[in-house]
């Protein structure tokens, strides 16, 4: 007895399974036999309506695009030049002694970030910038900025422009303080 329930109650569970197949399966096969003006497929199909959609029947077009919003902040660290690039440095230098002295020329407000390869303070509150095109530069800094502060380089946010400017942009020194530049200069070696 326990046996015969269970495959009516299996026979049960499939009936479904072979109703809904049947009229697709009659509908697929018999489409061009049943498409007379009088006849209508079984249980509400319609010759117009479209098959089934798979998952795959939406491969092939485009994705839709959502709005995506990324928000980058990239920080530079200059930090003071090397003991190796020093040394190379001084080692290019003429063996006789030279006398020379350093005169203070003008410069722009901004000076490409990408050009500074070292920072190092001074005694009179300003920092000396060393570029790529081997000029130094002094950065006068605000009133309340202490240089030494900066003796470990600085970070600076990267601008769109990707310069660093007068009254714009603030350093961040790596013991804590900030500080805005307040003028740029050029010093150029004058011979005596």
């Amino acid at each position: 007895m326990k046996r015969i329930i269970a495959l009516l109650a299996l026979v049960a569970l499939l009936a479904p399974l072979f109703a809904v197949q049947m009229p697709a399966r009659v509908a697929a096969q018999d489409l061009g036999r049943l498409s007379g003006p009088q006849s209508t497929l079984p249980m509400g199909f319609n010759s117009t309506q479209s098959m089934p959609s798979t998952l795959l029947d939406g491969a092939h077009l485009p994705p839709e695009a959502n709005q995506v919003r990324i928000r980058q902040r990239v920080v530079i660290r200059i930090s003071p030049a090397p003991a190796r690039a020093r040394t190379r440095m001084l080692a290019e230098l003429p063996r006789r002694p030279m006398r020379q002295s350093y005169e203070e020329v003008e410069h722009d407000d901004c000076v490409d970030v990408n050009d500074i390869v070292g920072v190092q303070p001074t005694g009179d509150n300003r920092l000396l910038f060393f570029t790529e095109e081997r000029q130094v530069l002094a950065a006068r800094l605000q009133r309340s900025c202490n240089a030494r502060a900066f003796y470990a380089g600085f970070y600076v946010e990267r601008s769109e422009d990707g310069k660093l400017c007068v009254s714009r942009d603030l350093l961040q020194s790596r013991a804590g303080a900030s500080c805005e530049v307040a003028q740029f200069s050029r010093l150029v070696a004058v011979s005596q």
